[in-house]
């Protein structure tokens, strides 16, 4: 039998575990819930990739014990290293939550979305889920970043930096400060404030509904911008949301680089005015004509699994990759 491995891409809305033998096969399929440490907290980081790694190990029909590496592609992992003990004690604890005793690394995740999109060594990288970062890729590392510091910081034109504007838009037009907007009613019925409230009552009830989410849970209002129609307020918000993306992938952009512009995250797969501007960019910034998108990283985890194991991941092997991956996703 190929030596096994695991690889895992642990997002900020689900975490994805799969196994893939040396040839590029993979095997198993397995998914849980947030792995991100920043926007989940740390113990997130255990239970997804504990339960996101038994269910691709069932899959697989594998025991823990057969597999001989594992990498780990994860936001924010820098927050959940220690200098005592291990040294990313979370994520040792979710692999032993699978019985997983073999040694891993921990990869990027923004470079984990660039390869599930190309074999190609160089190029560049664009997402934009519930945060949003860009990287250049050179000789299969990468080389820069911009943004993807999180959304108290950065993460301009993400989901939440979108949905942060949409509440914040609703709450003036609540309290008279703002433009009417076509956003209110669709907020409210999001977070399930009847529209016959009163409006001082709707806005005590979503002021409270929102202080009583993580914020990055905002996120989850972006989607009120894309659907409001030619609302005015609603366009600026997603206007602005594409300029910020082509600022981010503009800063880290060297149109000497040939290799494809790699989109991913939920914001540029289902939001085409966004990811139409965006790709525009690209190509009249001279970034090349090539741009693919892809709806998550997994099929990049196994691809650094199997490089840093020593397999070359030429493009008959990355076509294995997603090919058999594609043949485990839910029809």
């Amino acid at each position: 039998m190929d030596a096994a491995f695991v690889a895992v891409d642990a997002g900020g809305s689900s975490t994805r575990a799969v196994v893939v033998d040396s040839t590029g096969t993979c095997l198993g399929l397995g998914t849980a819930g947030s792995g991100n440490p920043v926007s989940s907290g740390p113990e997130s980081v255990v239970l997804a990739l504990g339960a996101a790694l038994r269910e691709a190990l069932k899959n697989a029909d594998l025991a823990p014990e057969s597999v001989a590496g594992a990498s780990v592609a994860m936001a924010g992992s820098t927050s959940v290293r220690s200098d005592d003990g291990p040294e990313h004690p979370s994520i040792t604890a979710g692999l032993a939550a699978a019985g997983l005793a073999a040694p891993f690394v921990v990869e990027s995740d923004l470079l984990a979305m660039f390869c599930a999109g190309s074999s190609d060594l160089d190029g560049h990288g664009l997402v934009a889920g519930t945060g949003a970062a860009a990287i250049r890729v050179r000789g299969g590392e990468v080389e820069a970043t911009s943004d993807g510091t999180g959304w108290l910081l950065g993460d301009e034109g993400s989901g939440f930096w979108i949905g942060h504007r949409v509440v914040r838009a609703v709450v003036a037009d609540l309290d008279g400060r703002g433009t009417s907007t076509g956003l209110t009613p669709i907020v409210l019925a999001e977070l399930g404030i009847p529209a016959a409230e009163p409006r001082r009552a709707a806005l005590s009830r979503l002021v409270r509904s929102v202080y009583e989410m993580r914020p990055v849970r905002l996120a989850r209002l972006a989607p009120a911008a894309f659907v409001a129609g030619d609302d005015p307020v609603a366009l600026a918000i997603v206007d602005g949301a594409s300029r910020a993306l082509a600022h981010t992938l503009g800063s880290v952009l060297d149109p000497g680089i040939a290799g494809p512009l790699v989109m991913g995250g939920s914001v540029l797969l289902h939001q085409e005015r966004v990811a139409g501007a965006v790709e525009t960019f690209f190509r009249q910034a001279g970034g090349g004509d090539t741009v693919i998108r892809v709806a998550d990283g997994v099929a990049g985890a196994a691809t650094l699994a199997l490089r840093h194991h020593g397999v070359d991941v030429d493009p008959a092997v990355f076509t294995r990759i997603t090919s058999s991956l594609a043949a485990l996703r839910p029809a």
